[in-house]
């Protein structure tokens, strides 16, 4: 299989309540004018980037019975969705989230409980 920019990260599954995020350079600015100063950043050390691929959500489980083993495995567990979704702009704690580099390119994993603000453009 040839691998292009569209099916790079087709392999990668984000796990639960996480959500990989490319970052920005500091100074990018967003097409409404939202930016981080590098003062900004590296004081109170967050970053922004745009959200590439979100986990399921936070699990909840659910009772199981007995007698519904006919039911799929993906039925006994259910998930509430997390609010960031793919190609939100997301500025997020770093102590938080976890730097990866994959195939190259930085990654950040983020939990949603890091993010402190999205930023999406609804025309999408």
């Amino acid at each position: 299989m040839h691998i292009t920019p569209d099916n790079k990260l087709r392999k990668l599954i984000v796990v639960g309540d996480r959500v990989l995020v490319k970052p920005t350079t500091p100074n990018e600015r967003t097409a409404s004018g939202l930016y981080l100063p590098p003062g900004v950043a590296e004081r109170e050390k967050t970053q922004q980037g745009y959200v590439i691929k979100t986990g399921p959500g936070y699990a909840i489980p659910v009772p199981s019975e007995a007698d519904e083993s006919w039911k799929p495995e993906e039925e006994k567990v259910k998930y509430i969705p997390l609010q960031a979704r793919e190609g939100d702009l997301a500025i997020f704690l770093v102590g938080g989230s976890t730097e990866v580099e994959y195939q190259g390119e930085k990654y950040y994993i983020v939990p949603q409980s890091s993010i402190l603000l999205l930023e999406r453009d609804e025309e999408l």
